[in-house]
């Protein structure tokens, strides 16, 4: 028995499921286009330059 039919989607839970993974997707597509516009920023400490050991 196959759990993902259209017989499934039609229920208030499968309806709830796509809902849910539409969300996903939105949520994805907003952090990647976060992440993309981002400027990313080198920081290096004294010790690194140095050499020391912590």
């Amino acid at each position: 028995m196959k759990m993902y039919t259209v017989r499934f989607f039609s229920t208030s839970l499968g309806r709830a499921s796509l809902a849910s993974i539409g969300a996903m997707v939105v949520m994805c597509c907003f952090a990647l286009t976060q992440q993309v516009n981002a400027v990313p920023s080198v920081m290096a400490s004294s010790a690194a330059i140095t050499g020391e050991l912590a």
